[in-house]
């Protein structure tokens, strides 16, 4: 956790001392005024709701060592602060967001013994970044990114609460606009990052799969060696804008290049993959010079199989015994909503997978439906994508046309006009208009859909996160 003087922050981050000692030292750093101990630091945001720089006070009387503030501080803080032995600082251009990348940027490079792993990408980040702790943790002391902190807040918060004796931080770096991957690789230098692959998630904010490329791309201008490790770039050689990347920003930044998956220049790929009745994939682990190694994934697809030759690239730029890292990678379990296969007594098999959604995760998600044993019904409740622009349309249209090809017994649409073009996509190929249902929210859907499935149906829940469709999976499995 981290532990640093005002002093040390003021110098990271050029912000001002407004009261207090620059010699008082603080151990952890929070974001949320009532997670604050006692000695610990507070670093206040002017949100859209709620103003942090009215907790200042509280903070410090419950115990802030430090309370950053974006704004004036109170005549109560102030008091506080003189009162207690606290310190305030201002943050410059009152950016809380800088003030935590440049803070977190410091503390890491207190920290040199920590060899940082990268996962981005625009599908299976999250998945990959718990495949690589449970692979990584075999061998090395490991911290991982918890939940969705993985922006320009959740970065940071991940880096300043590792433990100093962690070896390897796996770092989960997630996007929404041009710019924001270039701070986090500036703040948590990389030695090995993973780019999943290139989608469309957030097109909408960057124009084109190219931007997105380019966006994604700009993880490499952070990247550095650490230790015995190289500075590496691990690519899935079969994504279009693999070449790309490497050609164009890897390759001149002396990052070394590992693809993975099918190619003629991959160092490691999978064969002889095969779906059980849970959809679970089995495959052989082929590695460049070396014996094969089989696996079975618990997690159902074979979009699993891409995410764990993403880790696996990681695990080989490391120098980790592959071995018991693809043991460790088998053996661990889905995280909440995503891909969680759940039953109760009476109720059908939920395949809950409502965490996030993107066009291609929609479609591995529908493979999935379709590839577990099913004794009922194969239903599919599927809720709007957002952030796609000006290309909403078209790419909900293809995710109908998607749906009209699979084998799906009811097809039941959540959201407005995103859920529209999906049932147009899938009427215009020849999908049922009589096996198509359209709510405009999750409790609508819920209330409809839940009383007329048994326990032999299959259910897939799948959507952006904003549509709320977890809630569907709460009511259908009585929980």
């Amino acid at each position: 956790m981290i532990r640093m003087s005002v002093s040390d922050v003021l110098a990271a981050t050029g912000s001002t001392l407004v009261e207090g000692d620059g010699q008082t030292t603080f151990e952890g750093m929070e974001i949320d005024s009532r997670q604050v101990g006692p000695g610990m630091a507070f670093v206040a945001f002017r949100g859209e709701r709620v103003d942090g720089n009215r907790y200042a006070a509280s903070a410090l009387e419950a115990g802030a060592a430090l309370v950053v503030v974006t704004d004036d501080p109170s005549e109560e803080a102030l008091e506080a602060a003189r009162r207690l032995g606290g310190a305030i600082v201002r943050a410059r251009d009152d950016d809380g967001e800088e003030f935590m990348l440049r803070t977190a940027g410091a503390w890491r490079a207190m920290n040199p013994q920590w060899t940082v792993v990268g996962v981005t990408g625009s599908v299976g980040k999250t998945t990959t970044k718990e495949m690589l702790a449970a692979a990584i943790g075999s061998a090395r002391r490991v911290h991982a990114t918890q939940g969705n902190f993985n922006n320009l807040l959740g970065v940071p918060l991940t880096l300043m609460r590792a433990p100093r004796d962690a070896e390897v931080l796996v770092v989960e770096m997630g996007m929404n606009h041009a710019g924001e991957l270039r701070r986090i690789a500036a703040c948590a230098r990389p030695a090995v990052v993973t780019i999943t692959n290139v989608g469309t998630s957030h097109i909408g904010n960057l124009g084109s799969r190219e931007g997105i490329a380019r966006a994604k791309a700009e993880v490499v201008s952070g990247m550095e060696g650490t230790g015995d490790v190289r500075a590496s770039l691990v690519l899935t050689a079969n994504d279009d804008f693999s070449d790309f990347i490497a050609h164009e920003f890897a390759e001149p930044a002396g990052v070394a290049v590992l693809r993975v998956g099918a190619g003629a220049e991959s160092c490691l790929w999978a064969s002889d993959t095969t779906l059980d009745a849970d959809g679970l994939p089995s495959f052989s682990l082929m590695v460049a010079g070396e014996s094969p190694l089989g696996g079975t994934l618990s997690l159902p697809g074979r979009a699993m199989v891409a995410d764990m030759l993403s880790a696996m690239g990681v695990v080989h730029a490391l120098s980790i015994p592959k071995e018991e890292a693809l043991e460790a990678l088998c053996a661990m379990r889905p995280a909440s909503m995503r891909l969680e296969v759940c039953q109760n007594e009476g109720t059908p098999r939920v395949i809950n997978d409502s965490y996030n959604a993107s066009p291609s995760s929609i479609a591995a998600a529908l493979d999935v439906l379709c590839s577990v044993s099913c004794a009922g019904r194969r239903v599919a409740v599927i809720g709007q994508v957002g952030e796609l622009g000006s290309e909403s349309r078209r790419l909900h249209e293809l995710v109908g046309a998607y749906i009209a090809a699979k084998d799906v017994d009811l097809l039941v649409l959540v959201g407005d006009e995103g859920a529209q073009a999906m049932r147009e996509g899938a009427r215009t190929m020849g999908y049922s208009e009589d096996k198509i249902e359209v709510f405009s929210n999750a409790a609508e859907a819920a209330h409809t859909i839940a009383p007329i499935l048994t326990e032999d149906d299959v259910v897939l829940v799948k959507a952006s996160r904003a549509i709320g469709l977890e809630r569907f999976a709460q009511e259908v499995l009585g929980s």
